[in-house]
């Protein structure tokens, strides 16, 4: 398996602050990665590293093989990233800051790339207007056209949805499933949970320069959350003996948490066994953000 970017007992500190205590993990080509926590986990600190931006106090990092601090030239083409700030050059037109973005690594005749890349992230009406007038979406678009104009293999994208209007976000997301598709490996951080739900293969949960869960999306989805069944009986009290957590109860509407779908038929079959009628049943699959809850409220 070849891997797109591999973190070794990574460390970072600055001062008494230690922003990374140890972090590895491994992301692999062609896959679509999220790195998810609350704020101050360390996820920018990391990227800042992987992108050659700050340099660690221990431990390595490479990109597609490249050391970032031997072999930073050759890591650093390897690689695109959407900083989470939006940080432009006031003095030039969109097309303008991506020719110039194209000559960073020495990329001539590169209009046919940046135009589709213009075209997929619906900046065309705005091409010849000045940086410094755009909204913050649209500046945002060019950020995300800024990484992408030498075509890394590598993406990062820090944030890229946010403050963005839904229909920015919707295309962006059909583009980056587009590259995805045709080999390149993603890295997403975001704070909407639903996305990386969606669009991650697999996701590192990080909390206080720590990993605090690694795992495909599917298994963080089964191991941490369950599901939750929502009953409307014809009683106000629960018969006992029940297999489930109860999370709510308000008159005859009861919420209960599942460790699976086994769980199910187990509190239907007590419910039988007692007489209970039921009046209306839901059946609520687990979702991203209670995972994120779990896992950060355990540690």
């Amino acid at each position: 398996m070849t891997l797109a970017i591999e973190a070794l007992n990574v460390e970072k500190r600055y001062g008494v602050l230690q922003a990374l205590a140890g972090v590895s993990l491994t992301v692999a080509e062609g896959e679509f990665f999220g790195l998810l926590g609350p704020n101050g986990a360390g996820k920018t600190t990391l990227i800042s590293i992987i992108a050659g931006l700050v340099r660690a106090s221990a431990g390595q990092v490479r990109v597609m093989g490249a050391d970032v601090i031997t072999d930073y030239r050759r890591a650093r083409r390897l690689l695109g990233v959407v900083p989470q700030e939006l940080v432009f050059d006031p003095f030039f037109t969109v097309r303008e800051t991506l020719r110039i973005q194209s000559g960073y690594f020495g990329l001539r005749n590169n209009d046919a790339w940046i135009d589709e890349v213009i075209h997929y992230l619906d900046l065309g009406a705005k091409v010849d207007a000045n940086m410094r007038t755009l909204s913050g979406g649209m500046k945002r678009r060019v950020l995300v056209a800024q990484a992408l104009v030498h075509r890394p293999p590598v993406i990062v994208l820090d944030e890229p949805t946010a403050g963005v209007d839904v229909e920015l976000r919707q295309g962006l997301w059909q583009f980056i499933r587009r590259l995805n598709r045709d080999g390149h490996t993603i890295v997403l951080t975001t704070h909407y949970l639903e996305e990386a739900e969606v669009l991650c293969d697999r996701i590192a949960m990080l909390k206080a320069g720590r990993v605090v869960a690694l795992d495909s999306t599917r298994n963080l989805l089964e191991k941490f959350s369950g599901l939750v069944l929502k009953l409307r009986l014809d009683r106000e009290i629960l018969p006992e003996g029940l297999a489930a957590e109860v999370l709510s109860s308000d008159g005859g509407l009861f919420a209960l948490r599942l460790r699976d779908l086994g769980g199910l038929e187990q509190v239907l079959h007590r419910l039988r066994e007692a007489g209970a009628t039921i009046r209306e049943l839901e059946l609520e699959p687990p979702d991203l953000e209670e995972v994120f809850l779990r896992v950060m409220g355990e540690r």
